[in-house]
């Protein structure tokens, strides 16, 4: 676990080089890739979503791809396609964006429906079908995707289904006024990304995905998780809970956070820094609470403030 703790160290240096005052964040994107989860970063333009994706994967040895979502954007455009060669007279398959191992999406939500289907197989199952092969993805693959929450026009929403795919939902912010300044000072000669690299390898993060599956989960932090999925299930404020899909998420980014932290075992601590980022875009409110301006996460948090935090013998 302290080799664990000693690379997402590294990282976060790094990434820090670039991105200012934003730490929490940063700890909850490595959680998520650490548990093979996918992030969705929503928030207004300009704060530094797309550059969170560019940091990351210059720390890490993996290859990088970026799509940039656009409603004329077809779905083979993401997978790839089979294309027709007439030296050898045969079709030969060329991979498209999606076999990145870090993957952004950008503006996710400007594509259709049909292309934001595409995503859903590599991301539930680390593969790609097309005409009836698959393909793996190498890993460790990630995919972030950001969309924008304040300009609807042109924009298909994502449907639960899709929203379900995704570990984390995050929000980055806008910094602080000293935070800012220090942003200008780091700008003034050339992009910071530009001066930093590669940290951590590429085997050295998938080694940490299979440590994170070791963590002890003691009984009692099980049982406190299912409480807190099982009570968004019948809220008044909601009109569907989470889903089982949640519950494993939440149990995986658990152990993650665990690790993060240099223990192996999960304490009720690690459940709450990551239970509204995993569960609140999983939950739908109703009318009623949308008109009294009530949001998800303020409902994740009501529900955990409810629950009886269980007692560790550590």
């Amino acid at each position: 676990m302290a080799e664990v703790t000693s690379i997402a160290q590294r990282i976060i240096s790094n990434v820090e080089q670039v991105i200012v005052g934003k730490r929490p964040q940063l700890i909850l994107s490595l959680v998520s890739w650490l548990c093979e989860g996918h992030i969705l970063l929503e928030d207004v333009p300009g704060v530094a979503k797309t550059i969170l994706a560019r940091a990351l994967s210059r720390s890490v040895g993996c290859s990088f791809k970026r799509v940039q979502c656009t409603p004329d954007l077809l779905p083979t455009d993401v997978t790839g396609a089979s294309i027709f060669n007439p030296k050898t007279t045969e079709f030969e398959f060329r991979p498209g964006p999606i076999f990145g191992q870090l993957v952004l999406a950008d503006e996710i939500n400007r594509a259709t429906p049909r292309t934001q289907a595409a995503l859903l197989e590599a991301m539930a199952e680390s593969k790609v079908t097309v005409d009836g092969h698959s393909h793996s993805l190498t890993p460790p693959f990630l995919v972030i995707a950001t969309q924008n929450p304040v300009d609807h026009e042109g924009t298909f929403p994502l449907p639960e289904a899709q929203l379900d795919r995704f570990l984390m939902k995050l929000q980055l912010g806008y910094p602080s006024m000293e935070e800012e300044l220090k942003m200008l000072e780091m700008l003034q000669h050339k992009h910071p990304l530009e001066s930093i690299g590669e940290v951590v390898s590429a085997d050295e993060i998938i080694a940490c995905q299979q440590v994170v599956r070791s963590v002890h989960m003691d009984a009692k932090v099980s049982q406190y998780i299912m409480e807190i999925v099982h009570a968004t299930r019948g809220h008044e404020d909601l009109t569907l809970g989470a889903s089982p899909r949640g519950s494993i998420a939440l149990f995986r980014g658990s152990q993650a956070m665990a690790a993060l932290r240099g223990r192996d075992y999960v304490l009720p601590d690690d459940v709450k820094f990551i239970v509204a980022p995993i569960l609140a875009h999983r939950l739908i409110l109703s009318p009623e609470s949308r008109l009294r301006k009530v949001t998800a996460e303020q409902v994740v948090q009501d529900v955990v403030s409810e629950i009886a935090v269980p007692t560790m013998n550590v």
